[in-house]
């Protein structure tokens, strides 16, 4: 193994300054950035490293970088530290054609002046530069490169950046691993290198192992817990090399008209192997009546939030609370469930069928939106089942006309194949299954009244079907 390379860095005072301008317009542009609709009105520097000299023909630099912006849409003036972005910033004199999609402009001030900045992922010196220095176990200022001393890093794996992604980046390198590159980031401890780390010590085969990572030591001043916590920045995976994702799937076995029941059963039993390492590997709680009630609580306010924003909803109210004071119900009766760690944001696509038919689950850091905290906290597993359900219907749904049956029978298969590896069958808790479904379906209400109306009618129907269950 090479031995670890470190290297103090300097950077330029103004740097930021001279990019501000640019960034401005350039980061709401991007697909990961979280405040759309709202102007960005300054940064702060939370860490900046340079990674290659700006002065030579190429320069590269790692920030990291507080957007702020106003709290409400035109209400300029009332800014706020908002979130933290990782960027990745290439220095040329001019850009090549080849790299003319990633410009981000022309600086007119400041230590850059005269020079074009640029996305680097884009460009391959600088992909290598990140693999290298994870490959060595690099520390260069405030990064630290990090892997298992176990697994091998072959150099000179030629690197491509992914297109397809939303929240993050991610960088193929030879079709051997992975780099999964978070965008918006938050200090502490990152459920997505965190699970998987405690998966591999389990020998779950389910979720490919991290091989290395990338963290930054920042005291982030302006941060809202103004913490000085690591950052986890990006996680190394193997590769799965002619994988297909769950959602991919799906829909062309609906095109073709095919059943999809023994894959997804196939999937619920990946599901159950995935929350029972977890549950060996971490801690598990017991939720009485108050976790519960603090658990309804916020059901039923993102339930009635909800109303509020999505008019539609109104019809269904009082049906769909009756899901959480179902559960309420029950708790105050002296019921109690386990809560353990669990993926936390898990769709069909979030699920990959490797050439030879076996399932993996990936992206475990959850609901990107919600607190690191929360995403943390122990949670019954039927969170899980919830979502995939859920993904079921969006599947059938994008047919026309939509094929509700057919979700029907890939829902009864999944938890089917739940129950074949966990000894249980999560359709044995109508209550809690029900309202966490709720709670789901619920959400997507909203962000598609929000972000794609079209798609409303998905989760409206599916709201119409829990508004009619039997709340026992």
């Amino acid at each position: 193994m090479s031995e670890a390379v470190t290297r103090t860095v300097t950077t330029p005072p103004g740097l930021l300054a001279s990019l501000d301008p640019l960034l401005r317009e350039w980061l709401p542009r991007q697909r990961w950035f979280a405040g759309k609709g709202r102007p960005v009105t300054g940064f702060d520097l939370v860490a900046a490293t340079e990674l290659l000299p700006a002065g030579g023909k190429l320069g590269l630099y790692h920030l990291l970088v507080r957007a702020h912006q106003p709290l409400q849409p035109g209400h300029v003036g009332h800014e706020q530290p908002g979130d933290c972005y990782q960027l990745f910033i290439g220095v040329r004199e001019a850009l090549p054609p080849r790299l003319a999609p990633a410009l981000i402009g022309h600086v007119s001030q400041g230590p850059l002046a005269g020079r074009t900045v640029y996305e680097a992922l884009h460009d391959t010196r600088p992909a290598d530069l990140l693999l290298e220095a994870l490959r060595t176990q690099a520390r260069i200022g405030g990064l630290r490169f990090e892997r298992d001393p176990r697994q091998e890093i072959r150099p000179g794996l030629v690197p491509r950046l992914m297109t397809a992604e939303q929240s993050n980046s991610s960088v193929v390198y030879g079709d051997t691993f992975i780099l999964k590159l978070m965008r918006r980031v938050v200090p502490g401890i990152n459920p997505d290198l965190e699970l998987p780390l405690a998966l591999a010590r389990e020998g779950c085969p389910r979720v490919p192992p991290p091989t290395a990572w990338l963290v930054a030591d920042a005291e982030d001043t302006a941060g809202p817990s103004h913490t000085a916590e690591p950052y986890v920045l990006g996680v190394l995976q193997p590769f799965v090399q002619g994988a297909t994702d769950g959602w991919e799937l799906a829909l062309r076995e609906l095109a073709k008209g095919e059943d999809f029941a023994a894959e997804a059963r196939a999937i619920g039993r990946a599901t159950a192997e995935v929350h029972t390492a977890l549950a060996r590997a971490l801690p598990a709680v017991t939720l009485g009546h108050a976790q519960m009630r603090a658990l309804v609580d916020g059901m039923t306010e993102r339930l009635e939030a909800a109303v509020h924003a999505v008019p539609a909803l109104r019809p269904y109210a009082e049906d769909l609370r009756s899901a959480y004071t179902a559960l309420d119900d029950l708790a105050s009766e002296g019921r109690t469930w386990t809560a353990q760690r669990v993926h936390g944001d898990l769709h069909l696509g979030q699920c990959l069928r490797s050439p030879a038919g076996i399932w993996s689950l990936i992206d475990f850091e959850g609901e990107p939106a919600r607190p690191l905290a929360e995403r943390r906290m122990p949670q019954p597993a039927v969170r899980d089942v919830a979502g995939m359900l859920r993904s079921f219907d969006y599947a059938a749904r994008t047919t026309d006309p939509p094929q509700p049956d057919w979700a029907t029978h890939c829902r009864a298969a999944y938890c089917a194949g739940y129950a074949e590896a966990a000894g249980r069958d999560p359709r044995t808790e109508p209550v809690l299954l029900r309202a966490y479904e709720t709670d789901k379906a619920v959400y997507e209400a909203v962000y598609e009244a929000r972000h794609r109306p079209d798609w409303l009618p998905v989760p409206m129907a599916a709201l119409h079907r829990l508004a009619s269950a039997d709340p026992t």
